[in-house]
């Protein structure tokens, strides 16, 4: 080996015992952020590393992160993160961004109206706690290149730690590693874009096993090629055609397929998803979210329902591509085990407010029973408040399945109360892990695993679902405006009057499948594939305050009327998007 061999070998030696510090730097500062005692010292390494990574002016000091993170708790934290993934998703630098945060004199309650935590924090602190936040950033984006998230959970340790600072990784290198990824995987078969009937007098009759669905209907005709035709890069990846009807699909019927097949993804007409336990019974939250339908754990899951989860992650990495977003009302559970985070036993309760009541209630009772007497009967105590429990448990969907075998014939015993419990909860917390398999293979057959991965759950519904809630203020910041029509206009300004403040979310996202023929807008202004427009309306002033607007689906663009009162554009509005369907006219 000569000289010069000698040097290179040497050099790439540092490089990565560099990385490796990074790495184990990473680790010390989430061992850090979890030390609910917050004692831990911040890693000497990562205090040197804020001189290259911050400008001058921006530097600090161990003693300033220790007063700042006495400020702050996980709600704080996610406010702040919340804050900086808004302001930083744009061009803004962090330069400029730093310097727009109020300082320790100024009032913080305009800019922290959103993040009620912050608002209460010396500004001092929050500077401090948003150089560390970017910092981290910058570190934890350094050793990307050197871990594997794609790994299962449980299968490395130092994986397992890593996941946990994924939540520290800001939205916008997220998104900009995803799509360098998407665009190397794109399919460029020469293919032309596949047409897909439709027929919505047979999707009225659902059929036993949602056989005539729209869903289903799709699924037939798009599944076989959907690991290709799904990543290819139109906007459209199939051409809707409605059986019976004379549109012509420049957008429109399109879009209007992809909401009914969503529509019926989460309802009865397709056994793949049922309503949550929380909203069979109207108590507890999240009553309006479904989850995968329960199936035998000694059966095998049909192959037909096994291939329809898997479009139905199909479609969800449609959605990441076409940045075209799903209606889907699936709870927190599904998300995170999407992306491999662990659920917890809150996760399960948060749509089965009732599923350990049981068990809770008799390990209290124990407790308490012994606390007041150690020789309490514990046997006698089983016998007279579980003596019709078995060695099984209620599945969400209300079937029982016997967590050992035989288990429908084994009472529950102060012998082995703990093996049950263990079982009942293992039982739980893994109902729906191959259902969500099947959708997780679905969705890394359009999207690569490794740059999701990166993903919480929370980002991962949102990169699908879009923003929960239409906002108004995105929408109008994306609107233009034809004819002799301006922002200023009298019935415009009506018109964002009435959908922001006189709809509710139910009526705007009426409203948008009116316009548009999909319910969820974009989250971002780069992600507006084409623009909203408002064109005038014309007819005669006798006649303006009784015709309905007009909207074409095909170019997301409304004709509306100069309505005299406010009253009357809530009226026709609400009207037109309650009971007209544009669709036949596109």
């Amino acid at each position: 080996m000569d000289e010069q061999q000698t040097k290179q070998l040497e050099s790439t030696l540092a490089e990565s015992l560099e990385v490796v510090r990074d790495l184990f730097t990473v680790i010390d500062i989430i061992n850090v952020l979890n030390d609910t005692t917050k004692q831990t010292p911040w890693p000497e390494a990562f205090l040197a590393q804020s001189n290259t990574t911050l400008d001058d002016n921006l530097n600090y000091t161990g003693e300033d992160l220790d007063r700042s993170k006495n400020y702050f708790d996980e709600t704080a934290d996610l406010q702040l993160l919340n804050l900086m993934n808004k302001k930083l998703s744009s061009d803004n630098s962090f330069d400029e961004f730093i310097n727009c945060l109020p300082t320790e004199s100024e009032s913080t309650a305009v800019i922290y109206k959103e993040y009620p935590s912050l608002s209460n924090i010396p500004g001092d602190c929050v500077r401090t706690r948003t150089k560390f936040f970017y910092q981290l950033s910058v570190l934890i984006e350094k050793v990307l290149p050197t871990v594997d998230l794609s790994l299962p959970l449980g299968q490395s340790i130092l994986m397992n730690k890593f996941r946990k600072a994924k939540i520290y990784l800001l939205h916008r290198k997220k998104y900009e590693l995803l799509q360098q990824s998407l665009e190397q995987t794109v399919a460029t078969d020469d293919d032309s874009r596949p047409s897909v009937q439709f027929d919505t007098l047979k999707a009225s009759y659902p059929g036993e096993n949602g056989e005539n669905t729209m869903f289903n209907q799709a699924f037939e005709q798009l599944f076989k090629d959907a690991s290709i035709k799904f990543r290819r890069a139109d906007e459209r990846l199939w051409h809707a055609t409605y059986v019976g009807m004379h549109s012509i699909d420049a957008g429109g019927p399109y879009r209007d397929s992809v909401t009914c097949i969503c529509s019926d993804i989460c309802s009865t007409r397709l056994p793949l998803f049922i309503l949550c336990p929380n909203g069979r019974t109207g108590s507890g939250s999240n009553q309006d979210r479904w989850i995968p339908n329960v199936f035998s754990p000694k059966e095998s899951i049909p192959n037909i329902f096994r291939n329809q989860y898997r479009f139905v992650g199909q479609l969800m990495g449609m959605a990441i591509r076409q940045k075209h977003y799903l209606d889907l009302k699936f709870p927190t559970l599904l998300w995170k085990q999407l992306v491999r985070e662990p659920i917890t036993l809150e996760d399960i309760e948060a749509i089965d407010m009732q599923s350990f009541t049981i068990i809770k209630e008799m390990e209290m009772q124990i407790e308490q029973s012994q606390l007041i007497d150690s020789d309490t009967d514990i046997d006698f105590l089983f016998s007279s408040i579980m003596s019709e429990l078995r060695f099984d448990v209620a599945s969400s969907a209300g079937q029982t399945y016997e967590l050992v075998p035989g288990g429908k014939d084994i009472p529950i015993t102060a012998a082995n109360f703990k093996d049950y419990c263990r079982k009942y909860r293992e039982y739980r917390l893994n109902e729906f892990s191959r259902q969500i398999d099947f959708i997780r293979q679905g969705l890394y057959s359009i999207v690569p695993l490794y740059y999701l991965s990166l993903f919480t759950a929370d980002e991962l519904e949102q990169a699908i679902c879009g923003k929960g809630q239409i906002d108004v203020e995105l929408l109008k910041k994306n609107t233009y405006y034809g004819g002799v029509s301006h922002e200023d206009s009298p019935h415009i300004q009506r018109f964002w009057t009435v959908l922001n403040d006189m709809f509710n979310e139910e009526q705007r996202k009426s409203f948008l499948i009116f316009v548009w023929g999909r319910s969820t807008l974009p989250t971002r202004d780069a992600d507006f594939t084409s623009k909203f427009c408002i064109n005038p309306y014309y007819a005669s002033p006798d006649e303006i305050d009784r015709v309905l607007p007009r909207s074409h689906t095909c170019s997301f663009t409304i004709d509306l009327p100069e309505y005299s009162t406010i009253e009357i554009m809530h009226e026709r509005l609400n009207y037109a998007v309650t009971y007209c369907s544009s669709i036949d006219a596109d």
